[in-house]
């Protein structure tokens, strides 16, 4: 069973946060293609412009536009500077549907915010970068949110900590939807060493 995963893009995004789980899901497809049992991930850049910078200065491309993506499976929200993204109607608008069509969503880093403000995980179990649990706590009380780990995943929705820790989530999911052999066999070949869940 082939799973569509989308990862949004927007200007400022943390870069790592994009290509960390776009590198996760492209390179489980490659070994698993290796291992003779391949198209289980198609993955796909989604911006309202065709290319976007992130926070560093990297330009990437988009794949589609959020109206013309396909159905998918697997929604990733990488962080970043998320405050315009935030306030943008047409991204929560947006967000607000996928929450009804795709199977998970995933947040890495302060991506986590950009589905607060769409109201979309009120009272639910969270994480995000250190750096950032106190601002998350201030502004939406109702979210239990969660230190000292990689990510969190409760179901229809996983979060992860800051930055690198997207790549340990992503692993994390290739593991749930495919297997814990895929997981190890995908970190073993980005030469990652995938520690497991807790940061302490």
């Amino acid at each position: 069973m082939q799973r569509t995963v989308g990862i949004l893009g927007f200007d400022e995004v943390e870069a790592l946060d994009f290509v960390g789980p776009y590198e996760v899901f492209t390179t489980a497809e490659r070994v698993a293609a290796r291992e003779g049992c391949g198209n289980l991930f198609r993955v796909i850049s989604i911006s309202q412009q065709p290319s976007f910078t992130a926070r560093a200065g990297l330009t990437m491309l988009a794949d589609c536009h959020p109206r013309y993506a396909p159905r998918l499976d697997l929604l990733i929200i990488p962080g970043g500077v998320t405050r315009e993204a935030e306030k943008d109607a047409e991204i929560n608008a947006w967000l607000q549907e996928q929450v009804t069509r795709v199977s998970v969503i995933a947040s890495v880093c302060t991506g986590v915010f950009l589905l607060a403000k769409a109201n979309l995980i009120q009272g639910r179990e969270v994480t995000t970068h250190w750096e950032d649990v106190a601002d998350l706590r201030s502004k939406y009380p109702s979210l239990k949110v969660v230190e000292g780990v990689r990510w969190v995943d409760s179901g229809t929705l996983v979060t992860s900590a800051g930055i690198s820790a997207g790549i340990d989530m992503s692993l994390h999911l290739v593991e749930r939807l495919v297997s814990r052999e895929l997981a190890e066999l995908t970190a073993h070949q980005m030469d990652y060493l995938w520690l497991g869940n807790d940061s302490r």
